[in-house]
């Protein structure tokens, strides 16, 4: 008997039909003798119709009671799915993040998980229930509902695949696996077999939105093999994320990720001296601002330029933040751009490996793709383009990486 935690997407759950067909995949693998934990995301857009509803009443809402707003569409699947599944004839009972025993710190909206106890869920399985999580959830050290962030159910199988010691972490989902690119914009593209844990995390933080990040990040740190899979396509043999043993692949590139929207901030004229970087992006973090891609100009008479980039939503409260900073940093102004975008080049050994950067940056400028920025890692290469050009720059690299070819 193995103990097998699942988790299904916003789309494997969609409809009432979509949700049968779970329970039925669910109650094959538990009539073969499986103990599953089952983490299901909200019901197709739920999250998103939960938050446009929101900000009818209230364009800035509070956001404890965002929290637990958005914690009932996962409680609402989770539930069905147990419907479902004694419909089945199988005993199953559904378990809100709380109830499952998440207990996570006090941000809300993105908190992180601290621990779980397992206790519930171990007398559960153990009276040989299927257990349904809502994903996505948990409960604070006040007993408040906090939410991991969008993508959090995918942290929340990951952790609960740790806690439990599972045998099998498997993630469905509408797509194939990971796939070299995103298909939607480069039809080339196909699935990988496997992957690394780094290289999966990589292509996660540079906007490849199969896997969540912080799902990778867990799953490294305890070392859980994550497949990633269709619900559509049972054949399909999806993609194994694990501590990759390969050695020496031939081409070092595993595949290109995107953003379609980025923004750029440019604070001119700073004073090049020490801690002006930490005087402009502590003010930036402490406002909730994520930064992501930092580039400093080269100093002239003791003046340099300081450029980063954070995701649209961030934007305005960036420059407010910013021009409240100006006058006590001594900056000359700040200049944005808000139609950015970004293609990444990721893959295990390219850094020992010469010709890739200068292949990169020649395929772009041979398709007439403006750089605006550069930033590296020991296994990615990112490069800041115009917005509408990003598609043109993914599918220009998956050629040019013969990454088409298995």
């Amino acid at each position: 008997m193995s103990r097998i935690v699942q988790k299904y997407g916003g789309s494997s759950v969609a409809t009432a039909q979509h949700i049968q067909r779970v329970a039925r995949r669910i109650a094959d693998r538990r009539r073969a003798g499986d103990d599953v934990v089952a983490v299901v995301s909200a019901m197709g857009d739920t999250t998103d119709d939960l938050i446009e509803l929101a900000r009818q009443i209230n364009p800035k809402p509070n956001p404890r009671e965002m929290d637990v707003l958005l914690s009932t569409g996962e409680i609402v699947s989770s539930t069905l799915l147990s419907m479902a599944l004694e419909a089945e004839g199988l005993s199953a009972i559904s378990l809100t993040g709380a109830q499952a025993g998440i207990r996570t710190d006090q941000v809300y909206g993105r908190a992180r998980i601290a621990e779980i106890d397992t206790a519930r869920l171990e007398r559960e399985l153990t009276a040989g229930r299927v257990v349904i999580v809502a994903g996505f959830q948990g409960i604070s050290e006040n007993f408040d509902v906090t939410t991991l962030g969008r993508g959090g159910s995918d942290t929340t199988a990951v952790a609960l695949a740790a806690a439990l010691h599972a045998d099998a972490c498997e993630i469905y989902t509408d797509v194939a696996g990971i796939y070299t690119a995103d298909p939607r914009v480069c039809p080339q593209a196909r699935p990988l077999r496997d992957i690394g844990y780094e290289e999966m995390l990589e292509l996660a933080t540079t906007g490849a939105r199969v896997m969540h990040a912080r799902a990778v990040e867990v799953g490294a740190l305890y070392d859980v093999d994550i497949l990633v899979a269709s619900t559509f396509d049972p054949a399909a043999p999806g993609t194994l994320i694990h501590r990759e043993t390969t050695m020496e692949q031939g081409n070092k590139v595993r595949g290109i990720a995107h953003q379609d929207h980025i923004a750029k901030v440019t604070v001119r004229g700073v004073p090049d001296q020490p801690g002006i970087a930490a005087r402009i992006f502590e003010p930036l973090a402490a406002g909730g601002v994520s930064v992501d891609t930092i580039v400093q100009n080269a100093s002239v008479e003791n003046l340099t330029d300081l450029t980063f980039t954070v995701s649209p939503g961030d934007l305005d409260r960036a420059l407010e933040v910013i021009n409240a900073l100006l006058p006590s940093i001594g900056g000359s102004g700040v200049v944005s751009a808000p139609d950015l975008g970004t293609v990444s080049v990721v893959g295990t050994g390219m850094a020992s490996a010469p010709g890739y950067a200068a292949r990169m940056f020649k395929t772009l400028f041979d398709n007439q793709i403006n750089i605006e920025m550069i930033s590296t890692s020991d296994i990615r290469i990112t490069c800041v383009v115009d917005a509408h050009r990003v598609g043109d720059a993914v599918r220009a690299l998956h050629a040019a990486f013969e990454l088409d070819r298995g």
